[in-house]
């Protein structure tokens, strides 16, 4: 009977995958090759069951099929089992259990760390973006799918988990964390004020705003579009967007917030290998006021966060300052199987700036990712000091120290810690200084 159960599971796997794709006209090959291969993964099912030296996990045989069928395509597309689907569901809407900290795995196989969720458990136990994967709880994961790696790290709330990572100088670490709830906020200021509300100005002569996006999730363009207006409403003269570290998220809350700076043009455009090209244009219906913007990205700006940045630059709507980004852009659908047999997210598409530009970093690219108008490096020390720095300000009521903008009332400041965000501070007092067309009236 188990063996039955077995066999009903990959036909019903094998049609559904058949069935998707030839619902939504794309060709999915004869239904001979279809069959014939089915036929052929049953009969090896049934010849392991019966004459393997010993004995066998259906439930084993079950993930390794569905898992080798799709190890052939890329990282990001991958069967989400029933067991699984909360978790995955949960982090799509931007709160999850666990550990925090967002995977990708290389070329060669190794798990790296593209970015601990910001306050997350992963955070606070000193992950830090770069970090490979090396054991978790003990066990090695050379040599494993992602997915493999994170139901390891999956586990009940409350329960110790611990991680081997190599930094990126060669050092090896062990750290230590516990698993929690991990709810994502994504909007966030300059740091708290005595109320433990947000205190958007980084700058008080000019007047300069800064929001920090952490990830997309289904309410970022509301979190976004409030906290926006209410800086215009406080007199704003211009804004600083943080996106470095955003690993991304959902596309449309990306096309929305972009939408919200951009009045016309495109905002971007997908296609896929059978899907025929989408373009996106901006409208004016939700478009604020016109004011100079600045977005900061880095190496770990991915996804979503990409989108924001390339067409805001590519659409001369802001200024991109810090370094290139990632390079994950691909669009990815879920897609729910019959009989409550789990979910598939799928590569589907890529997605182009107004440009042309193509962000994903395939094969052997050497071109890809958003380039900022203004490169600005940093070290290894000084991004996990930034990290820490927005952390400590955003989560507790401490005392911050902006950069810089000449006209401070601070007269001994210290040396800038964030040499991205003091850049930033530096250009938009210029700008607005020297004046700017994007710049709104000043009281005379």
């Amino acid at each position: 009977m188990k063996r039955e159960r077995i066999l009903w599971t990959l036909v019903l796997f094998a049609v559904v995958v058949t069935s998707v794709t030839v619902s939504r006209g794309v060709p999915g090959g004869s239904r001979d090759d279809d069959f014939s291969f089915v036929r052929t993964l049953i009969d090896i099912q049934r010849q392991v069951s019966n004459n393997y030296v010993e004995e066998t996990d259906p439930a084993q045989l079950r993930q390794a099929a569905i898992t080798g069928l799709l190890h052939e395509l890329d990282p990001f597309t991958v069967y989400v089992p029933p067991s699984r689907q909360e978790d995955f569901d949960r982090m799509l809407e931007g709160s999850f259990k666990g550990i925090g900290v967002q995977l990708n795995q290389l070329e060669n196989g190794a798990i790296e760390v593209v970015t601990p969720v910001d306050g997350s458990p992963a955070f606070k136990a000193g992950v830090m973006a770069g970090d490979l994967i090396l054991k978790i709880n003990g066990e090695t994961v050379e040599g494993q799918r992602l997915s493999d790696a994170v139901k390891k790290l999956a586990g009940p709330l409350g329960s110790e988990i611990k991680l081997q990572v190599r930094r990126t100088t060669g050092e090896i670490l062990e750290l230590i964390m516990t698993r929690e709830e991990v709810i994502v906020p994504t909007a966030r200021g300059w740091g708290r004020d005595e109320e433990n509300q947000w205190d958007w100005f980084i700058g008080d002569d000019p007047k300069i705003a800064y929001l920090r996006l952490t990830q997309f999730t289904p309410d970022s363009y509301e979190a976004v579009k409030t906290s926006v207006e209410t800086m215009l409403k406080q007199g704003m003269q211009g804004m600083i967007m943080d996106l470095r570290f955003n690993p991304g998220g959902r596309l449309d809350q990306a096309i929305k917030i972009t939408d919200l700076f951009v009045d016309s043009g495109t905002i971007l455009s997908t296609r896929g290998r059978y899907r025929a090209e989408q373009v996106v244009k901006a409208t004016t219906e939700i478009t604020l006021p016109r004011f100079p913007m600045i977005v900061l990205i880095n190496e770990n700006s991915a996804s979503a966060s990409e989108v924001v940045a390339g067409s805001l630059k590519d659409n001369k709507r802001a200024i991109v300052i810090g370094t290139r980004s990632y390079g994950k852009g691909s669009v990815q659908e879920v897609v729910p199987l019959e009989q409550d047999s789990g979910e598939l997210k799928m590569t589907v598409a890529y997605y182009y700036l107004p440009s042309g530009r193509l962000v994903h970093r395939k094969k052997d690219a050497t071109d890809w990712g958003v380039e900022p108008n203004i490169t600005v490096r940093l070290d290894e020390e000084s991004q996990l000091g930034l990290q820490r720095q927005r952390y400590e300000a955003e989560l507790f009521r401490r005392p911050t120290t902006a950069p810089t903008t000449g006209t401070a009332a601070s007269a001994t400041p210290e040396p800038p810690l964030d040499a991205q965000l003091q850049r930033a501070v530096d250009t938009m007092t210029a700008l607005l200084v020297l004046g700017s067309e994007n710049a709104p009236p000043r009281d005379q």
